[in-house]
C-alpha cells in the first residue's frame, strides 16, 4: 500500500544515475556540494530522487503482492478441499501479514491512514527521545577507554604515518603543505596585532620581571664557556680595520692634543709612532689569548656577573638601566622591525620550492619516519601518548560532543524527520511487508495442512 505523501511525489527531481554508483567514491569525490534543508539536514537532490525512486519501486513490489493475494483469495473463496483449499488459506494469511507489517512499517514514521492510533508515528513523536538514546549509545559503546585504546593501538597510526612519509613524493607533499600554510598564516598576521602583544604584554612583563640575576648567570656562563671570545676577536679586527682605514684622522687627534710649542715634525712623527703601536698592540691582544687584556677583560665580566648576581646595589642598576631602555619608545620600533625582517626571511625561505629550507625539511621527515620504522619501541611510545591525548580529549569534551546528537535532533521538526530517515531506510523496510506477504502465506498453508491432519 504506497502511502507517500503526495507533496513527496510532487517534488521529485529528474532521474539520475544509479544510487550504488552515487554513493561510489569516485563519484562522491565530483559531487556538487549538498544544500542544507531548512532544518540544518544535509540535501543532495540527485540522490535523494534515486532514494525515492527506489522506495516507490519496492512500496510497489510490496503492494503488488498484497493485492496478487487479495485477488487470488477472491477467485479461490469456498474451495475449502484440495490445491485451492491450500491457495485459499495462503492467500487469506498472507494479507493478514501483509496488512499487519504494512501497519507496523507506517507506524514508525506517521499515523497509518492518517488515524491517530495509539503507539503511531513514533519518530516524530519521540525523536527527543531516539537523540538522547542515540546519544548514550554512542558514549557508552564508543567513548570508553578501553575502546579508544584497542582501537588506536591496532591501527597503528605511528607505523602508517612513516609509512606514508616514505612514499615517493610524500615527505616532499608534507612539507609543500606545511609551508604553504605557514606562509599564510605570516602573511595574515596584523603588523598592529604584533604591535599590541609587544607593547601591552611583551614590554610591561620584561619590566616586571628582574633579569639581573638572570643576566649575571647567564654572562657568567658565557664567560666560563669562552663564548665571549669571538666577539672580542671581531672588536678587535674591526678596531684594527678602522686605524688602517682612518691613519689620518688618527694622527690629527695625537697632534690636535700636543702642546703647542712641540714642532710640528715632531708632533707627526709621534703621531705616526702611536699610529704604528697602536696596530702592534691590537695585533698581540688578536694573537695571544692570554694576553693581559683579554685577562683583565675576563675579570671584569666575571665581576659583573657576581655583582648582578650578589650585590644588591648593581642589580639596582642593573634594573634601572632597563626600565629606562625599555621605556624608550624606540624599543617597539625596533622589534617590530626585527619582526618584519624575520618574517620577510622566513616567508622567502619557505616560498622557494628548491630552497635549502624545504630540501632541509624533507630529509628531516624522511630520517624520522625511517628512525620510526626501524624503532618498534618508539613506535609503541608514540602510539602511547596518542592514545592517552585522545582520552583526555574525549574525557574532558566527550560529553559535548555526544550531546550533539540529542541537540541536533531535538531542533528537527518531527514531519521533516520522519521524512528524512524514511527516505534513508524505507526502501529496505519494504522488504519487512514483502517477507510477511511470504511468510504469511507459508504460514497460512501449514495451518490448513495441521487443520486437515487434525479435524
Amino acid at each position: 500500500m504506497d502511502t507517500t505523501p503526495q507533496a513527496t511525489r510532487e517534488r521529485d527531481p529528474a532521474p539520475t544515475s544509479d544510487v550504488r554508483e552515487a554513493e561510489h567514491p569516485s563519484a562522491q569525490a565530483t559531487r556538487r556540494p549538498m544544500p542544507s534543508g531548512p532544518l540544518g539536514f544535509i540535501v543532495d537532490p540527485a540522490l535523494d530522487a534515486q532514494r525515492r525512486r527506489d522506495l516507490r519501486r519496492m512500496r510497489l513490489v510490496a503492494t503488488g503482492l498484497l493485492v496478487l493475494a487479495a485477488v487470488v483469495y477472491v477467485l479461490t473463496r469456498g474451495h475449502d478441499d484440495g490445491i485451492l483449499g491450500f491457495v485459499n488459506a495462503g492467500a487469506e494469511a498472507s494479507m493478514v501479514g501483509a496488512c499487519a507489517d504494512w501497519f507496523a512499517v507506517t507506524a514508525l514514521f506517521r499515523h497509518p491512514l492518517g488515524l491517530p492510533i495509539p503507539h503511531t508515528a513514533l519518530i516524530p513523536r519521540k525523536k527527543e527521545m531516539i537523540g538522547r538514546s542515540l546519544e548514550e549509545f554512542v558514549s557508552e559503546n564508543f567513548m570508553r577507554e578501553d575502546i579508544i585504546r584497542e582501537r588506536v593501538l591496532d591501527a597503528e597510526p605511528t607505523r602508517r604515518a612513516a609509512e606514508w612519509a616514505l612514499a615517493p613524493g610524500h615527505a616532499k607533499r608534507l612539507v609543500d603543505e606545511v609551508a604553504t600554510v605557514t606562509v599564510h598564516a605570516l602573511h595574515r598576521i596584523p603588523d598592529e596585532d604584533v604591535r599590541a602583544v609587544i607593547e601591552q604584554a611583551v614590554l610591561p612583563r620584561l619590566v616586571k620581571e628582574p633579569i639581573s640575576s638572570l643576566a649575571g648567570g647567564l654572562l657568567d656562563q658565557v664567560v666560563r664557556d669562552q663564548a665571549h671570545v669571538g666577539l672580542v676577536d671581531l672588536t678587535l679586527d674591526e678596531m684594527r680595520v678602522w686605524l688602517v682605514d682612518n691613519q689620518d684622522l688618527f694622527e690629527s687627534l695625537i697632534t690636535q692634543r700636543a702642546p703647542a710649542w712641540v714642532p710640528d715634525a715632531i708632533n707627526d712623527i709621534v703621531a705616526r709612532k702611536a699610529h704604528i703601536e697602536a696596530l702592534k698592540w691590537l695585533a698581540d691582544i688578536r694573537n695571544d689569548p692570554q694576553h693581559d687584556v683579554r685577562q683583565a677583560l675576563d675579570k671584569l665580566l666575571v665581576d659583573l656577573a657576581h655583582d648582578l648576581q650578589n650585590d644588591p646595589v648593581t642589580q639596582a642598576k642593573a634594573e634601572r638601566l632597563k626600565e629606562r631602555v625599555l621605556a624608550h619608545p624606540q624599543v617597539a620600533d625596533t622589534a617590530m622591525s626585527l619582526w618584519g625582517s624575520l618574517r620577510a626571511v622566513v616567508v622567502a625561505a619557505l616560498e622557494d620550492e628548491d630552497g635549502p629550507l624545504r630540501a632541509r625539511a624533507v630529509q628531516e621527515v624522511t630520517a624520522l619516519a625511517e628512525r620510526l620504522l626501524a624503532d618498534g619501541s618508539l613506535r609503541a611510545r608514540i602510539d602511547a601518548r596518542i592514545c592517552d591525548v585522545t582520552i583526555y580529549a574525549i574525557d574532558r569534551y566527550g560529553t559535548e560532543l555526544t550531546r550533539i546528537i540529542s541537540d541536533t535532533v531535538e531542533r528537527w521538526d518531527g514531519k521533516e524527520t520522519a521524512e528524512r530517515v524514511e527516505l534513508q531506510v524505507g526502501r529496505d523496510l519494504q522488504f519487512i511487508r514483502i517477507n510477511g506477504t511470504l511468510v504469511g502465506g507459508l504460514i497460512g498453508m501449514l495451518i490448513h495442512a495441521v487443520s486437515i491432519v487434525i479435524p
